[in-house]
């Protein structure tokens, strides 16, 4: 047997029952991951409560949530050459599909995993997954070395990584955040950071690509400080951005938006980059499996610094 967080229907929090299942057992191309750590992403808190992506799964109930996993290999399936049992893995599982993450025991597509560097824990294994996958996919295709790069929620989940993927491809990063992140995010490499709440960033201007994590207002804000010709991304949030699509049109102006899919060769460049001590992993809390409900109320205020992860 094995335990896992079902979700028997979408709403509220306590809607998320810790339940003894049946263990899983790896297909051909898959192996068992017995679970170490996971994280809790946005998308996590949306699907439970029955948006985002709920709907690609909704027919599913009860279901097991959860996407970004890490731990130790136990069995493989028979066309597995890669990996062995006790191999130390990471990786996001089937995303934009069903992951099942919220489990003591994960099975995963051998080619959405990587090896887990060993100089990382494996609670920081967890949260280097959905969210710097995130933005390896979308600045990887469209900056060039030497842009001028601004990001949005820079001390986020997916903004801290991002701010250090964006220069570790050679961009000069101009980073959006709140007075008290402020040496958090130079501390990540940014080249400039914009204090929001002493500075109305929209007034800034000249670059080539911003990323856009909070959509609606924020998103339109942003767009003003890319330059004619240039490219903004935002994450999808399911609000109508046609209107504003239209006006950056005149302005030759890309509206990119972009949602983030498991991906093994993404996974073993994350992996390079934390080996090499290029990409750091921030945590702003880490909670017992028993305690997961928690940690969707800390994903829902918004406010959290990097990373939620539980630990088993």
């Amino acid at each position: 047997m094995s335990r896992a967080y079902l979700l028997f229907e979408p709403g509220p929090i306590s809607n998320l029952k810790l339940t003894e299942v049946d263990k899983p057992q790896p297909l051909a191309n898959e192996i068992l991951i017995a679970t170490k750590a996971i994280s809790i992403n946005p998308v996590d808190a949306k699907s439970r409560a029955g948006k985002g992506i709920f709907g690609r799964f909704k027919d599913e109930l009860p279901l097991i949530l959860g996407w970004d996993v890490s731990g130790i290999v136990e069995s493989v399936g028979a066309d597995v050459t890669q990996f062995k049992p006790g191999d130390e893995v990471f990786g996001m599982v089937n995303f934009p599909g069903l992951g099942k993450a919220y489990a003591d025991h994960v099975v995963a597509p051998a080619d959405q995993i990587a090896l887990k560097p060993k100089n990382i824990s494996f609670e920081k294994a967890a949260a280097a997954t959905l969210a710097p996958l995130t933005a390896l996919q979308i600045l990887e295709p469209n900056v060039k070395p030497g842009d001028k790069v601004i990001i949005q929620a820079a001390a986020g989940g997916v903004g801290h990584f991002a701010v250090q993927i964006a220069k570790i491809l050679g961009n000069e990063v101009t980073a959006i955040t709140s007075t008290k992140n402020i040496d958090f995010v130079k501390s990540l490499g940014a080249d400039h950071v914009i204090d929001y709440h002493q500075t109305p960033y929209e007034d800034a201007r000249g670059f080539d690509f911003a990323l856009d994590t909070l959509s609606g207002e924020n998103l339109k804000k942003l767009s003003d400080t890319v330059s004619d010709g240039g490219i903004i991304y935002t994450l999808p949030s399911g609000a109508n951005n046609e209107d504003l699509s239209e006006n950056l049109k005149k302005r030759n102006v890309t509206l990119g938006f972009h949602m983030v899919h498991s991906d093994g060769e993404g996974m073993e460049q994350i992996a390079d980059w934390l080996d090499s001590n290029q990409l750091k992993v921030e945590i702003s809390q880490v909670y017992d499996f028993e305690d997961l409900p928690k940690a969707h109320e800390s994903v829902e205020s918004g406010r959290t610094r990097g990373k939620i992860v539980v630990r088993l």
